[in-house]
């Protein structure tokens, strides 16, 4: 397993705490960066999928 996976599922649940807690208390921009987090990692994880896949 890639690092990136790893990497990028953990930015993916910090995004979703973030996103929730955005929510709880009303803060906008918090939500925001929830949400660019949960992105940022998902596209972190396809990149370290995609690096598996080379290597079989």
């Amino acid at each position: 397993m890639d690092k990136d996976r790893i990497i990028g599922t953990a930015k993916q649940a910090k995004g979703s705490v973030k996103e929730a807690v955005g929510k709880a208390v009303g803060d906008d921009k918090l939500q925001t960066e929830g949400k660019a987090d949960k992105v940022e990692g998902k596209v972190q994880s396809a990149v370290g999928r995609a690096k598996d896949a080379l290597r079989k």
